[in-house]
C-alpha cells in the first residue's frame, strides 16, 4: 500500500481539488491521509464525503505535520501531496512500477510550474538527476516532495521531518537521505506545482540560505558522509556562508555577518 499524506492549514480552496488529484490515481493500492494543523476556515467540510482519514492536530508547521502522518501512516510507501500542487492521474502507477523494477527507495518525478495562473519554464539550476545525487541537492532543493515516494524504512533509517526548520525541511531530509541512498529520477512531468500564493511559506522569511546552512551543518555533524561528500557539503557550506555575511553586512546586521564568517572560517577544510 501507498499511504498519501496531504497537509493543509487555512488551505480550504485548494484542499478537496488536491485530494481528489489523488482519489482518481489509476493505482489502487492506497491510503489518503489529510493532516489539518489547527485550520480554522473549517477545511474539513470540503472532505467529508470523500473516502480519507482526517487527522486533526494543533498548529506546529508543516514538519509537524508531516511527522503526524507518517506516523498514522499504514503503507510500505509514503508520498506526499501539498494541498496547493495536484498529481497526474498516473503518477503513482508509473513511480511504484519503476521503483520495484529498477530497485530504488526513493523516487521522485518532473514538475509542471504554475504561477499566478501562467505556466513557468524551469532554469538549469533546477535540473533533475538519478543516482547518487547529495552533490546536486547541496545549491537548493531539487525534490519537491509532491513528487516524491520513499519507502517507509528509509524514515527509519534518517529520521522524520526536522520540526526546528520552519522552512527548507525538504532540503534537510533530502540531503539526509541522499547521503545514504540512491534515488531514481523519472523523467515526465506528473505533477502540477501552483505557486504565487500570497501566504507561501517561502514568502514569509527571507534569506531561506540561513536554513540550508542550518541543515549542511547538521549532516556535516551527523557523521553519515563519506569523504568526497563531505567535502563537497563543506564546500557549499562555505560558499552559503560567504554570501550570507555580504549580505547581512549590506544591511547592518554585523553580528550576523560575523556569525557566518566565523562558521565558514570553522569548516575551512573537509
Amino acid at each position: 500500500m501507498v499511504s498519501v499524506i496531504t497537509t493543509t492549514y487555512n488551505r480550504r480552496g485548494f484542499l478537496k481539488e488536491a485530494v481528489l488529484s489523488v482519489l482518481k490515481q489509476d493505482y489502487r493500492d492506497k491510503e489518503v491521509i489529510v493532516v489539518d494543523d489547527g485550520s480554522t476556515d473549517n477545511s474539513i467540510e470540503e472532505i467529508n464525503d470523500l473516502p480519507v482519514r482526517y487527522v486533526r492536530k494543533d498548529n506546529g508547521g508543516i514538519s509537524s505535520a508531516r511527522n503526524k502522518g507518517i506516523a498514522a501512516a499504514c503503507g510500505e510507501y509514503i508520498a506526499f501531496l501539498d494541498v496547493d500542487d495536484l498529481w497526474k492521474k498516473n503518477k503513482l502507477s508509473t513511480q511504484i512500477s519503476q521503483m520495484a523494477e529498477q530497485g530504488y527507495a526513493l523516487s521522485y518525478t518532473d514538475e509542471i510550474w504554475i504561477r499566478n495562473g501562467e505556466r513557468l519554464n524551469q532554469k538549469l539550476r533546477h535540473k533533475k538527476y538519478s543516482g547518487w545525487i547529495f552533490e546536486r541537492c547541496l545549491p537548493l532543493c531539487i525534490i519537491s516532495p509532491s513528487s516524491a515516494v520513499i519507502r517507509r524504512e528509509v524514515f527509519d533509517d534518517v529520521g522524520l521531518f526536522d520540526e526546528s526548520l520552519p522552512v527548507c525541511e525538504d532540503y534537510d531530509m533530502w540531503l539526509r537521505v541522499t547521503a545514504r541512498y540512491p534515488v531514481l529520477f523519472i523523467e515526465k512531468p506528473l505533477i502540477i506545482k501552483r505557486g504565487g500564493h500570497e501566504d507561501q511559506l517561502s514568502r514569509r522569511y527571507d534569506g531561506m540560505d540561513r536554513f540550508r546552512i542550518q541543515a549542511i551543518v547538521k549532516i556535516l555533524q551527523d557523521g553519515c558522509l563519506e569523504s568526497e561528500m563531505r567535502a563537497k557539503a563543506v564546500e557549499e557550506l562555505r560558499k552559503k556562508c560567504l554570501i550570507y555575511a555580504k549580505g547581512a553586512m549590506r544591511r547592518n546586521k554585523e553580528e550576523e555577518a560575523r556569525y557566518y564568517l566565523s562558521l565558514a572560517e570553522e569548516y575551512g577544510g573537509p
